[in-house]
């Protein structure tokens, strides 16, 4: 299955042309809106220069922009083009729509049982990661 999923990235990166870590990037700034680049460099767990050179491909293939800061002019925020936005859900599209109809499929009971696995598997990795674990990129170390 996480070969499957490496895949699947490999071809929409490949149809956005953008490597990995760009194609990662492109997802934090559809999920969470504007981020400055120091934001999302701790979310990609890269440094600040890597970052730079990031957002700079993105700018230059026209799936980002560089806004100003709404409060703090001496920022700039990274926003996600709106075309490229609507580019990577064609691509991801297939997927999404048949991961649904799947579970349309499924009925309520099945589908309560499929959510509580999902749950503690989850559950199971954010346990490993509170244990010393690697910790996700962008969060910060249990207190």
């Amino acid at each position: 299955m996480v070969q499957l999923s490496r895949a699947f990235e490999r071809q929409v990166g490949q149809a956005l042309e953008v490597n990995s870590t760009d194609l990662s990037a492109m997802e934090h700034l559809m999920q969470e809106g504007p981020l400055t680049p120091s934001e999302l460099s701790r979310r990609l767990d890269i440094s600040t220069a890597a970052t730079t050179l990031v957002v700079d491909r993105l700018v230059a293939l026209g799936h980002a922009q560089r806004h100003p800061h709404a409060s703090d002019r001496r920022k700039v925020v990274v926003v996600p083009a709106p075309s490229s936005v609507v580019r990577a859900f064609e691509e991801l599209r297939p997927v999404i729509g048949g991961v649904a109809a799947l579970a349309e499929d499924l009925s309520a009971a099945e589908r309560n049982v499929v959510a509580e696995f999902l749950a503690r598997v989850v559950g199971v990795y954010r346990d490993s990661l509170l244990d010393g674990g690697p910790a996700l990129p962008g969060s910060r170390p249990a207190a």
